[in-house]
């Protein structure tokens, strides 16, 4: 980079950590109670939460993974982020006011409420598990990865340096968060768009035409196999998106467990009022729309540089072709001032997206698994000093892990999706019990939890443990370029996966005794959230007891 762009890239990191640090002086409220700290309670608008929901759902494993996968199967990836837009309006409509009615604050709480604290925290373990070695962990690598490309420095170096802008955000709490993701919104878009320019005129240039639009119909002369967007089995792509699996499939699990059931996303929602949520996720369905002219676009137009001639050896590691480079293989071209720009942007998707994990591993450990179970009576300071000794050390973890994990071969974008896909199935199943069946037992969300793991780990591995070639005759395995064995695609296996929990949780709750008001309700302990939540299936799951008609 040039001096122009650490200037750009200087005033950004001014504007942001300024504004977080006004931010936090205006409302130091956040130092001393903990819901304003891990929620910023009433506090946020709407456009506020909307921002922070796309600043922390736009990282490095869109940038750099996605724009990758845009360079590897095209467009066709753009699924995942139309279908967020949809699954948003869903989330907005039937599990908010579930949510908001309910007073929850964490997702594990609603568990314990609605189930039971076994349940709880085995969900708040396996959440804490999958934020640092799945998502913390590849955040932080693939946005290392980009930061050092372009910049040229040590690539620990650049973990270390965006672990540390991270945790100077997060530790100024929920509020800090959410105003300066407002900012980090501006200037992904901003930095995205001009990535996208330059990538489409470089198309334009390759072919001796000019314009942005002679560069879009190029990419589609050039690479039309890159705008199928439903992929048959012939194609080699179909291991990751397999077929209609994307629109009537497990996509929609992928989406309604990420968007719904998520601590990471519901979290920026969870402390406003309805409507203000209401409008927040709409927001946030709107920018999802535009995401793939960011993200997936310049993925495509490096491709077709590629193939004629460009970036031959950029777009190499050991040998290897890199589909992950191609987001900062186009980032190195831009001109100083923009390149700072770009710059700017990139960090600014990986320091909020590492803000908003930490905030979530910080409030299930500090509310659900601290409080919970080893301090009852911590006070609101002592509450917020864990959480911020929490975020530090879930930084610290996942440094330490990242190299080894392999994300680089995976595509970071895939490795995020199958990885969580493990648990993702289960976890959807036993919320969406939970929100409309009231019937549903403790014992049918522990199936859904642990069943649910086992059989995404069965249906990983069968193929290669069995020969079940019959299999892919019907269509529901295929051979993995990449690997040469035969697998069943995850998105499959997560339709799978749901199918199995669904069939058991229903048999599990149908099979059980029917839970009736004891004859004298008076003797119920209502002080006992837990004790009730076994006794009294008629009140709104068992959370609003204190106003209860029938007790």
């Amino acid at each position: 980079m040039k001096s122009y762009d650490y200037i750009v890239f200087v005033i950004y990191f001014i504007i942001v950590a300024g504004y977080g640090y006004w931010i936090y002086q205006r409302k130091k409220k956040a130092t001393a109670d903990s819901k304003d700290f891990f929620l910023a309670e009433g506090s946020l608008t709407w456009w506020a939460i909307g921002a922070s929901l796309i600043a922390s759902n736009i990282s490095a494993e869109q940038m750099i993974g996605m724009s990758g996968n845009g360079f590897k199967m095209g467009l066709a990836i753009s699924a995942y982020e139309w279908m967020a837009a949809a699954t948003l309006i869903v989330v907005a409509v039937f599990f908010l006011p579930i949510y908001l009615k309910n007073k929850i604050y964490t997702m594990p709480q609603f568990l314990r409420q609605r189930y039971n604290g076994t349940v709880s925290m085995i969900m708040a373990i396996f959440w804490l598990s999958l934020y640092i070695v799945v998502n913390l962990t590849s955040i932080l690598f693939l946005g290392a990865l980009a930061v050092s490309t372009v910049s040229g420095l040590n690539f620990t170096l650049c973990m270390i340096g965006l672990s540390v802008f991270a945790i100077v955000i997060t530790i100024g709490g929920m509020k800090v968060i959410g105003y300066t993701d407002v900012i980090q919104v501006f200037f992904l878009v901003l930095g995205g768009l001009a990535t996208t320019y330059l990538a489409l005129n470089m198309v334009s240039d390759k072919f001796g035409g000019e314009g942005v639009m002679n560069g879009l119909n190029l990419l589609v002369t050039q690479a039309g196999d890159h705008f199928d967007m439903i992929f048959d089995r012939t194609n080699e792509n179909y291991i990751s998106l397999p077929g209609l699996t994307v629109l009537i499939g497990a996509m929609w699990v992928v989406n309604l467990n990420y968007w719904g059931c998520n601590q990471y996303i519901t979290q920026r929602a969870l402390g406003a009022d309805l409507k203000t949520a209401r409008s927040g996720l709409l927001f946030a369905a709107f920018l999802k729309m535009l995401m793939p002219i960011i993200v997936v676009l310049p993925g495509i137009a490096a491709y077709v540089l590629w193939k004629n001639g460009e970036f031959q050896t950029e777009m190499l590691k050991d040998g290897e072709l890199m589909q992950d480079n191609a987001y900062p293989v186009l980032l190195n071209l831009l001109p100083a001032g923009l390149k700072g720009l770009s710059f700017a942007a990139l960090t600014a998707a990986v320091v909020a997206s590492l803000a908003g994990k930490a905030n979530s591993i910080s409030t299930i450990f500090t509310l659900d698994i601290y409080k919970e179970h080893f301090n009852k009576e911590a006070s609101e300071t002592r509450l917020v000093w864990m959480g911020r000794l929490v975020v530090i050390v879930s930084m610290v973890l996942a440094i330490i892990i990242a190299p080894f994990l392999g994300i680089d071969k995976k595509g970071g974008f895939e490795f995020i999706q199958e990885y969580t896909g493990f648990v993702s199935p289960g976890i959807f199943a036993m919320f969406i019990f939970g929100f409309f069946w009231k019937r549903t037992t403790s014992a049918a969300a522990l199936f859904a939890i642990i069943g649910g793991f086992i059989s995404s780990v069965i249906f990983k591995f069968l193929p290669g443990w069995m020969d079940l070639s019959f299999l892919q005759s019907t269509g529901f395995a295929v051979i993995n370029p990449a690997s040469g064995l035969m697998e069943i695609p995850f998105l499959d296996r997560m339709g799978f996966v749901f199918l199995i929990c669904v069939i058991g949780m229903v048999l599990i709750s149908v099979m059980a005794p029917a839970h009736k008001l004891p004859t004298r309700p008076l003797e119920v302990d209502f002080k006992n959230v837990q004790n009730l939540a076994r006794l009294c299936y008629w009140c709104n799951h068992c959370v609003d007891y204190a106003g209860c008609n029938l007790l």
